[in-house]
């Protein structure tokens, strides 16, 4: 094996719980809720899929369907989307819907897995290339950097950049183009296995992990090491 590519959000990282974002962007607007209201409104934000790395909606409003689906192919696309799942949520101040998009993009927003540093380190030790490859919005390189994880990684390919998303085969020919290696000796670790299922198409081996919070999958990574081995 000659490089490894690695899925984002439910793979090498996990984002916040819904109550803590919405906690977190309260008090940064000096907004105060009591504890029912702000517990029903992060219910009823989680149940609408409005934060991304979240659970998906749970109805999906007929005018933002179209936008959904093509979502991680631009910038504007992703903004939109969520904020318009958001915005099926009252909250007490319209720009809070801004603020929650804006609060998921920064690094205390997330956390990586228990054993992703290490499984990254074990595969730079031996060689072994490394590319993150996302659907995704925004840039998710300064995530890697405060978490001390930007140092393993070879190349980012991220949908956004590329106008086309997971499981287009072509998204995982960039990063194998970008890390110089053939399709055929590359593996690729993601959660979803529709999306991340893509990259078998050209040939690469798949391997999938279970989309949970980083305390309750301390060593879902670990197995990469022994499939490289």
């Amino acid at each position: 094996m000659m490089a490894v590519l690695f899925d984002f959000s439910g793979t090498l990282f996990r984002i916040e719980s819904t109550e803590s974002w919405l906690r977190a962007v309260l008090d940064e607007a000096e907004i105060s809720l009591p504890e029912p209201e702000l517990t029903q409104a992060a219910k009823a934000l989680q149940v609408a899929g409005a934060l991304p790395g979240g659970a998906d909606p749970a109805q999906l409003p007929e005018d933002l369907a179209e936008m959904w689906r093509i979502r991680d192919q631009s910038a504007e696309l992703h903004r939109a989307a969520y904020t318009g799942l958001s915005r099926q949520v009252r909250l007490p101040d319209p720009e809070l819907h801004n603020a929650l998009y804006d609060r998921h993009m920064t690094p205390d927003a997330w956390t990586p897995y228990p054993d992703a540093a290490e499984v990254l380190y074990g595969l730079c030790e031996r060689g072994i290339g490394i590319g993150v490859v996302s659907n995704i919005g925004w840039d998710l390189r300064p995530i890697f950097r405060e978490h001390g994880l930007d140092r393993y990684v070879d190349a980012y390919v991220l949908s956004y950049e590329h106008g086309i998303q997971k499981p287009d085969p072509r998204l995982f020919a960039a990063a194998c183009e970008a890390l110089e290696v053939d399709p055929r000796d590359t593996l690729m670790v993601g959660d979803d296995r529709r999306a991340d299922g893509g990259a078998a198409a050209l040939g690469c081996r798949v391997h999938f992990v279970d989309h949970l919070p980083a305390a309750e999958r301390p060593d879902g990574l670990r197995p990469v090491l022994d499939l490289t081995d």
